[in-house]
């Protein structure tokens, strides 16, 4: 007889191995493998019975050119999206540098409660103490007093091993116990790890809901039909939605990821789900289980709203006069907005957000040039016609762009405005071109409706208008930091050109040996 003590029967139920092979590194004894080791992390995880799991990832989340994330860790979008939730606690397993990181940037971007680890060594991950550890771990969290649900995130070594997220209890004293996935070598961006959470909540709230009633949303049932919105966005955009949905007897639901348990429920009870943002590809897929049918796009500029309130009123069958009633409510005040403030100038925009393609539609009724738009997220549906549309203007749409790809067309380009991520930003800046870093000063406004029209015109301007400076700095610093001149000098860097040859001449030597090392 065993004196270990349980909470439950998960110690019993059947446990798939895999077999070992000699010809693959020990996860916690290599310090190369990680989200950024490619195959071999991939490898294990599908010797540990981690299939299933990777290719519907790869279904989900299609890779692009490169096999790395190169935006921050992925799961730091899982993160992020319940951290931001009511009564949700959240735990962590994985190596102790991923998740200090990982709280790190959380408290960083502002969360206010406590992430929990549960740490790990060679012993307890082989031997499967690990999985008892999180099992302990979730029955003493599981307070329904203080919490509505506990997600527990599997990091790239726990999911490379096999650890079974999967045999946890669903429920603990009322309380729900999430488990997901989320390993650096299967999820390409941390905008799409936050698809990986809501998806399985939504999947979780839908199940509920199958099973009997559930409880209402704090702020009530709306007596409207409504229309769910997909992503996450600026505060006083889904007010804006609400108010254009309106004339057509029509409302804004919950927008996922939500904030509070109550709200899956609200949002799966939805007439139509708009795909704002077009990369939540198990989100979509939860709300189809549900019979709910999804719109692609989004209201922003003149013709994004004109097009996206009649694809609304055709999913909810609104009678043609509502819809022009909608529209002619709508449009004239965009117009003027858009004409009101104008932008001049060439712009390449580039993210990982999910809603490029969206901003330089905005961009463009604006009145700006964009040649080329670079988003990290995979193609989707949802945004194919935003793609069309932009490429009808002349823009090239890159799916999956990797940052030589932004970068490269920066260069090329030579816009009056580079939007980008943080290296794409530095990178223009260090040529002089005037650049805005995207998550930041981008995704922070309104973009849809009247009050996303004009909205970007400000930032724009003023940050185009900093071209001058942005000569004279480069200027000014021409030269310094790079090459011989890198680093802190007081006097002129003593250059040795002799010692510059030899050390050539080794390389070249090495390069040689290893190349007849390949032909034999």
């Amino acid at each position: 007889m065993s004196d270990e003590v349980t909470y439950d029967d998960a110690g019993r139920a059947e446990v798939i191995r895999g077999k070992a092979r000699e010809d693959v590194p020990e996860l916690t004894g290599d310090p190369g493998l990680g989200c950024h080791s490619g195959n071999e992390m991939e490898k294990a995880a599908r010797m540990a019975g981690q299939n299933d799991l990777l290719d519907q990832y790869a279904r989900d989340y299609p890779q692009g050119p490169h096999d790395k994330p190169q935006s921050m860790c992925p799961a730091f979008g899982s993160l992020r999206v319940g951290l931001r939730m009511k009564r949700v606690a959240t735990v962590l397993s994985g190596s102790a540098c991923c998740v200090y990181g990982l709280t790190f940037v959380s408290h960083f971007y502002g969360a206010r409660r406590s992430v929990g680890y549960v740490p790990f060594n060679s012993e307890t991950l082989v031997t499967g103490k690990l999985f008892e550890d999180i099992r302990d771990s979730v029955h003493e969290l599981a307070d329904p007093d203080r919490f509505d649900a506990v997600v527990v995130t599997n990091l790239c070594v726990p999911t490379a091993s096999g650890v079974p997220l999967r045999l946890l209890p669903k429920e603990i004293n009322g309380v729900r116990i999430v488990g997901i996935d989320v390993p650096g070598f299967g999820i390409p961006t941390h905008a799409e790890a936050k698809d990986v959470l809501a998806g399985a909540m939504l999947n979780y709230a839908r199940q509920e809901i199958e099973a009997g009633p559930v409880a209402a949303p704090e702020g009530g049932v709306s007596d409207r039909p409504t229309v769910s919105l997909l992503g996450e966005m600026f505060p006083a955009d889904p007010v804006m939605i609400g108010q254009m949905l309106a004339p057509m007897g029509l409302a804004a639901g919950p927008v996922v990821p939500c904030r509070e348990w109550r709200e899956l429920y609200a949002a799966l009870d939805c007439g139509a789900v708009a795909a704002i943002h077009p990369f939540y590809t198990a989100a979509v897929r939860e709300f189809e289980a549900a019979g709910r049918p999804v719109v692609g796009s989004a209201p922003v500029g003149r013709d994004g709203t004109a097009a996206w309130l009649s694809a609304i009123g055709d999913a909810f069958g609104v009678p043609a006069d509502k819809v022009a009633q909608a529209q002619n409510a709508f449009l004239p005040a965009i117009e003027a907005a858009l004409g009101a403030k104008k932008i001049d100038g060439t712009i390449t925009l580039s993210g990982y957000e999910g809603s490029e393609l969206l901003v330089a539609r905005l961009l463009i009724e604006s009145g700006a040039d964009v040649p080329y738009v670079g988003t990290a997220c995979a193609r989707s549906p949802w945004s194919a016609e935003d793609a069309a549309w932009l490429e009808a203007k002349g823009t090239k749409v890159r799916y999956r762009a990797s940052l030589e790809d932004d970068c490269a067309a920066m260069e090329a380009i030579r816009p009056d405005l580079a939007i980008g991520t943080t290296p794409v930003v530095q990178k223009a800046k260090e040529l002089g071109v005037p650049g805005l870093y995207f998550t930041n000063l981008i995704s922070a406004r309104p973009l849809m409706g009247p009050a996303g029209a004009g909205s970007l015109a400000e930032v724009v301007n003023a940050a185009i208008a900093n071209k001058g400076r942005m000569d004279r700095m480069r200027e000014f610093f021409e030269g310094v930091g790079t090459g011989d001149t890198a680093g802190v000098w007081e006097d002129q860097p003593n250059v040795r050109e002799d010692f510059r040859a030899t050390n050539l001449k080794k390389l070249e030597k090495q390069q040689r040996a290893a190349k007849a090392a390949q032909m034999i």
